[in-house]
């Protein structure tokens, strides 16, 4: 019998609330740069001092030994989808987000307006993170190409720099290589097939780069976003559904798209929010009565941790902390805190270093540490183990679980 066969023998009817606060990147590491410090350790966070005395502690592996993730390995972790197993490419995600409705044959790329030299070099990736009012603009201006390869292109403007791209036609498939050379100081990379290439990836290829010939022409005029880079160009997988896998009603809370858009993936109801915390923990108390389980995402961490703001990511922590109340005056019985992954600030970017987790409930076993920290993480009970058993872990602290065996 296998593990998730095990597990679905003995999940009883869930008479719980469930939740999961993401403050995506919130791991961090001391180094010089920050006075030795992590933002966890230096923001002021009475409500979450409060919780983590009464919680079990730990720190998670969202991929594997050494391995950085993207945001959505790191998130099929969490939701308990092992992430070398369930790839799903950021383009299907992000779109998903968007609610674009992805068809059969449909590739789908994230895509990030960027600034280039007069050499086309990549200067800066996120065009300085542009107000979503001039991406917005500038992907009317690119809506001018209908078809590429003989493909229909469908385009959609998200936040700050970031938009996506649907290739629409019989025969596509991914995954493709990106163009983003996820690094400044180097072109636009042509997009090629990966692995063992297929006529329907070949196909795909070839679209997309007709798309670029098209148009980079379009944005030549315009600064600092006269560029775009694509990324997790692909076509949508099929997962297991969440309720099925774990008998939970679920529901996603998040700002950004992507992160709707990777919940709705696994079968969560996508539930509208504003564009703060509190927005975010209102939208969960109206919704209180109808799910069981709710996954609620906070994105300023990550983007400070990339921006390599050490002030802003405490900033970030601090919001969450004054915002907590309105969340907990629904008295979930199992509370979840962590990361997607770690972001850490002298790093400006993601990192292989394991987030840490706080696991709250009735019976989680206190490890009675004052604050929520890396440092404090590395020595509580749940010790160092793999993203993927989270949900496990939160199920057994709901009581979700009858014995095994005599």
């Amino acid at each position: 019998m296998s593990k998730d066969a095990l597990y679905s023998s003995l999940t009883l009817p869930c008479e719980k609330k469930l939740v999961l606060l993401v403050l995506d990147g919130v791991g961090d590491i001391a180094a010089r740069s920050t006075n030795w410090r992590t933002p966890l350790e230096a923001a002021r966070t009475p409500k979450l001092d409060a919780i983590a005395r009464e919680s079990a502690m730990g720190r998670m592996i969202p991929v594997a030994d050494g391995i950085t993730p993207g945001s959505g390995p790191g998130h099929l972790g969490l939701f308990g989808y092992d992430p070398l197993k369930f790839e799903v490419g950021r383009g299907v995600i992000e779109a998903l987000g968007l609610d674009i409705e992805l068809k059969a044959g449909d590739v789908a790329a994230r895509a990030n307006f960027c600034t280039l030299d007069a050499k086309g070099i990549v200067t800066d990736r996120r065009a300085g993170r542009i107000p979503t009012e001039v991406n917005a603009k500038l992907c009317e201006k690119l809506r001018q190409i209908k078809k590429a390869g003989g493909a229909e292109v469908i385009i959609k403007s998200g936040k700050s720099h970031r938009f996506v791209v649907v290739f629409r036609a019989k025969g596509l498939a991914g995954p493709l290589t990106d163009s983003d050379p996820h690094r400044e100081g180097a072109p636009i990379q042509t997009v090629k097939p990966t692995g063992k290439a297929s006529a329907a990836q070949k196909r795909a290829a070839k679209i997309v780069n007709d798309f670029y010939k098209q148009a980079l022409p379009l944005l030549k005029s315009d600064h600092p976003a006269n560029g775009f880079l694509l990324r997790g160009i692909a076509h949508q997988p099929h997962l297991p559904d969440f309720r099925e896998r774990y008998g939970l009603r679920a529901a996603a809370i998040a700002t950004y798209p992507m992160y709707r858009g990777l919940a709705q993936l696994v079968g969560m109801s996508k539930i509208p929010c504003g564009e703060t915390v509190e927005s975010e923990f209102r939208a969960a108390a109206k919704q209180w009565a109808n799910f069981d389980f709710f996954f609620i995402h906070v994105k300023a961490t990550d983007m400070a941790g990339e921006d390599g703001n050490f002030d802003a990511k405490v900033e970030a922590i601090e919001t969450v902390d004054k915002s907590l109340p309105q969340l907990l005056a629904q008295k979930p019985d199992v509370l979840a805190i962590t990361g997607d992954h770690s972001t850490p600030v002298p790093m400006r970017g993601h990192s292989w270093h394991p987030q840490p987790v706080l696991l709250w409930s009735e019976v989680c076993g206190a490890d009675g540490h004052a604050r929520f920290t890396e440092k404090n993480a590395n020595s509580g009970s749940l010790g160092m183990f793999k993203a993927k058993r989270l949900m496990r872990l939160m199920q057994a602290n709901a009581r979700m679980f009858n014995k095994f065996g005599a």
